[in-house]
């Protein structure tokens, strides 16, 4: 059986370019076609000479060759670029945020920006396999989920489906570098992020609402409300993120931990661990790391997460959302495991 051709769209990117490196030993598919808006006519290798096994000449645009595309350019120019593909019942995975949030209306408001294909929107999936594995299978365009959200979604979803919290939840994550893009902002300098910490987005960040989209639809009990505070830290790779809420009866640590080990006991990629995780037992691959506090005296749910944001919060998810499309197994190309230090 010959290998599904697949097309990214702007390769240069942090996300296109660990698409490209995850996709280059995938047995099932091929990529036929890259680009980079300003880097077209260049080799991959020019750009990413780390991806050197995996040259290729960068394209201006994509063909109509290709049977499956990702899109890792920015939010709206993602959603105009896929476009085309989606009319032509190509399978897409958005990386960008274009498709995440159902209302449009919210979109715009949060992006500040009006969305170019709002028509589209109703076919898109959300692509969490946790939550959505069988709509995921069914769909031809697949909305991947942000980095952060991947971490406070899958950190809180047992708690709410399980209904033991309240719905008033707090999210406070870090970030490295790599999440803010491949860019020449003087904020992303060494000389500013070595040795330094930064709190951001403190009046609203504009992966909250997709947060709140997905845990209210598992909540009992309405809207979900999520106060997200993101912070800068020094590394590359890698997202912490440590999630409260307040408990709506009394749970025990053994009770809460079997909630969350039940909830994802046949998940691949997501871990229920016993202590605390470092971002760096995540570095480079597709894993979720989970540990699960109760704090007995405030009442209160504590939930760790960890994860690499380019892999499972970018990359890594949207080749894992491609294998369930594809109908191949959801592992595929995705068994790396982290490398450490």
């Amino acid at each position: 059986m010959s290998k599904t051709r697949v097309g990214i769209i702007n390769v240069t990117g942090y996300a296109g370019s660990e698409l490209a490196r995850i996709l280059y030993r995938h047995p099932e598919v091929g990529v036929e076609q890259v680009t980079g808006r300003s880097a077209a006519g260049k080799q991959l290798s020019e750009v990413y000479p780390h991806l050197l096994d995996a040259d290729m000449t960068i394209s201006p645009s994509l063909d109509s060759s290709v049977d499956f595309v990702f899109s890792a350019l920015p939010h709206a120019a993602s959603a105009e670029a896929l476009s085309p593909f989606i009319e032509e019942d190509v399978r897409c995975v958005d990386i960008s945020a274009d498709f995440r949030l159902k209302d449009v209306n919210v979109f715009e408001s949060w992006y500040k920006t009006e969305h170019p294909c709002p028509q589209h929107i109703e076919n898109a999936v959300y692509g969490m396999p946790e939550l959505h594995r069988d709509d995921v299978k069914r769909s031809r365009l697949i909305a991947n989920p942000g980095c952060y959200p991947t971490g406070t979604i899958l950190g809180l979803a047992p708690a709410f489906a399980s209904d033991i919290i309240e719905t008033d939840v707090i999210s406070d994550s870090k970030s490295g570098i790599s999440g803010a893009g491949r860019k020449g902002d003087v904020a992303y300098n060494f000389n500013e992020i070595n040795d330094n910490m930064s709190a951001y987005g403190l009046s609203g960040h504009r992966h909250m609402p997709e947060m709140s989209q997905e845990l209210s639809a598992l909540s009992k009990h309405g809207e979900v409300k999520v106060t997200f505070v993101p912070h800068l830290a020094p590394m590359t790779r890698g997202i912490l993120g440590t999630h409260y809420a307040n408990l709506k009866s009394e749970v025990s640590q053994e009770g809460a931990t079997d909630i969350y080990r039940t909830f994802y006991a046949d998940e691949p990629f997501v871990r229920v661990v016993s202590s605390a995780p470092s971002t760096k037992e995540t570095w480079g691959s597709n894993h979720v790391l989970i540990n699960v506090n109760i704090d007995a005296y405030s009442g209160r749910l504590i939930v760790v997460t960890a994860l690499d944001n380019l892999v499972k919060g970018a990359a890594g998810a949207g080749v894992q959302n491609m294998n369930l499309m594809l109908g191949l197994p959801e592992t595929t190309g995705l068994e790396t495991l982290a490398i450490y230090p």
